[in-house]
């Protein structure tokens, strides 16, 4: 993991992004941890990270932890339930 003050990805922002699918940036501003440049190497893994960090998929995170998920819904409505628009 490689860690960059905010100052140096601004001006190398596409070397970073290259870089992030080697390992995850951390990008620091004055010091201080204050985001993270994480690959998307397919599509599943912006749906996993979707999941995890909106607040509403935490009652899905329920559902499915109790077994009591069934069915499920197409993709597209899923983003559109999160307000996500689509990657191309």
């Amino acid at each position: 993991m490689k860690i960059v003050p905010l100052a140096e990805v601004k001006d190398r922002f596409s070397a970073y992004i290259d870089e992030s699918r080697e390992s995850p940036v951390v990008v620091t501003r004055n010091g201080r941890p204050v985001a993270m440049l994480i690959a998307i190497e397919e599509e599943d893994d912006l749906d996993s990270l979707l999941l995890v960090h909106n607040p509403a998929s935490c009652s899905f995170w329920r559902r499915r932890a109790s077994g009591c998920v069934t069915g499920g819904v197409p993709l597209a409505e899923f983003r559109r339930r999160l307000n996500v628009a689509s990657v191309e």
